[in-house]
């Protein structure tokens, strides 16, 4: 994961010195889990989550955009509605590490550089993560951790924003990422000799959902869809 971050960094500086327009900014909000413990909520933040995003705008309605986003996610049973799993009682935490790139869409125009105008959209962002988290394992009741593994997610993110001042956008989003691992909560761990702990569906996968806000800064030259 280090060796993906250095990678993933060195391409931002490159892209960010032969662009013609670029943000780059922060994230702070806060993540919730989705999946076999806990609360069934879709939306509902119960940890920190912090991050750093860039963004390559091609034109006033699309751009490649590149983020690092960690958090803790966690799931306790008597949060939860459910009668069954109140009962059982089980808890867990979790690290997410995780590095997104994909395409921000703009439902409507935003062309940072008429900076005398007020603009806001709504936009939605999809594209591929891939995310480290602890392998967990849920003995007599005891979550334990097994080993750090890494797989992949599809982040799907929906969002408003505006430029608020010159050369700042504010934006408010709520991101879900389908991830291709059903072992978040230590439901179903990998490990061979750990089958017997399996519970609770182990056919469906594991969620987790960013929500907050963030806030970029544009910088460089005039873009080639600006007017002269």
């Amino acid at each position: 994961m280090k060796k993906i971050l250095v990678l993933f960094f060195c391409f931002i500086f490159h892209t960010i010195s032969n662009a013609q327009i670029n943000e780059l900014g922060v994230f702070l909000g806060g993540s919730n889990y989705i999946g076999d413990i806990g609360k069934t909520n879709y939306v509902s933040p119960n940890e920190i989550a912090i991050g750093i995003l860039y963004k390559w705008n091609k034109s006033p309605r699309h751009s490649y955009r590149f983020s690092y986003t960690q958090s803790t996610i966690s799931g306790n049973d008597l949060d939860s509605e459910v009668p069954g799993r109140y009962l059982r009682g089980y808890e867990f935490k979790n690290n997410i590490k995780e590095l997104s790139a994909g395409l921000e869409f703009n439902f409507f125009d935003f062309n940072l550089h008429q900076i005398l105008d007020r603009k806001i959209t709504p936009y939605v962002f999809s594209g591929i993560s891939y995310f480290s988290y602890d392998e967990l394992y849920i003995l007599n009741g005891e979550t334990k951790k097994d080993y750090t593994a890494s797989t992949i997610a599809i982040p799907m993110i929906v969002g408003i924003k505006s430029n608020v001042l010159e050369h700042f956008v504010l934006g408010f989003e709520i991101g879900a990422r389908y991830t291709f691992t059903d072992n978040l909560d230590g439901s179903n761990p990998k490990n061979e000799n750990l089958q017997s702990l399996k519970f609770e569906n182990i056919n469906s996968k594991d969620w987790y959902v960013f929500t907050g806000i963030t806030l970029t800064y544009t910088f460089t030259e005039k873009p080639c869809y600006c007017a002269d």
